[in-house]
């Protein structure tokens, strides 16, 4: 990303800052201890991804990330009016999408719960993360972190989005067709056109399909507008696998590093045997 990107990216940090309440009714101020887990105000267990009440509402076949909905809807609050100032401010779909990336990416760090939150899992809505990124300039979460937030601001940006689940790993699907810098382009719901966006990463790039993910399929939910309630049935969850991309093979530039190397080492020592051969032939 360039020095001018970053410059803008800083500077729509302290307009939003300046633009935005003081009070933002979307952040949950109550939280209920019970058993040994954690409740907010709206009945969602922030320490457990599967069940009814979980975060994610996970159970065996299925799951919906209800804890998004917190931030959407008429509670669309700190994170949803993030994404529609990025939205403002890039015209081009694909530099929008690049942009909310990056700019996620570079300002928040990944650390565990155990090391944040001193529990092995707890979960924060969009708006409570994008209002500590915007207050400190810096925040901290975990995958599933990422991804409610990325969700919610690639949602008020006007874009189809996903949350796509794999074992023990939360990432987005967004919905971004013709858009060539991907490793590869997943099909979701029967719709091909849909990119990986993981920002957990310090140096992962828009678009980049972790390697270990590539072949499988895993349940991803799209997101809409649907009401926050803990009784809704999942309506809009399907199977996401990777869709054929130029004969199957992943892009050349996206393979492996080492199996990269391998590669370069490979030919190396077939254009040095093969100019030993034409000196042999020719020169003596």
């Amino acid at each position: 990303m360039s020095i001018l990107n970053r410059c803008v990216s800083l500077l729509l940090i302290f307009l939003v800052l300046a633009l935005l309440p003081l009070c933002f009714c979307a952040v949950s101020r109550r939280f209920t201890k019970v058993n040994n887990e954690i409740f907010d105000e709206w009945g969602i267990c922030r320490t457990r991804a599967w069940g009814r009440d979980g975060f994610f509402q996970i159970c065996e076949d299925s799951f919906r990330p209800v804890i998004v909905f917190e931030s959407l809807g008429k509670f669309r609050d700190v994170a949803y009016e993030l994404g529609r100032k990025f939205a403002e401010r890039y015209h081009d779909r694909y530099r929008l999408a690049e942009a909310i990336f990056y700019f996620i990416r570079d300002h928040i760090r990944y650390l565990t719960d155990r090391e944040q939150f001193g529990v092995k899992e707890y979960a924060q809505n969009a708006d409570e993360l994008a209002t500590k990124l915007l207050e400190r300039g810096i925040a901290y979460g975990d995958c599933e972190d990422y991804a409610v937030l990325l969700a919610v601001m690639y949602k008020a940006a006007g874009f189809r989005v996903a949350i796509v689940l794999a074992p023990g790993h939360a990432a987005v699907l967004l919905y971004l067709p013709d858009y060539k810098r991907a490793n590869v382009i997943w099909t979701f719901r029967g719709e091909r056109g849909w990119v990986w966006v993981e920002a957990t990463g310090r140096n992962n790039p828009f678009g980049w399909t972790p390697s270990r993910f590539i072949g499988r399929k895993l349940l991803a939910y799209e997101i809409v507008d649907e009401p926050l309630a803990l009784d809704v049935k999942p309506k809009y969850l399907g199977v996401a696998h990777v869709a054929v991309v130029g004969g199957g093979r992943v892009r050349f530039g996206y393979l492996p590093s080492f199996l990269t190397l391998l590669f370069l080492m490979w030919l190396l020592r077939s254009v040095v045997r093969f100019v030993h051969v034409l000196r042999r032939r020719y020169w003596y």
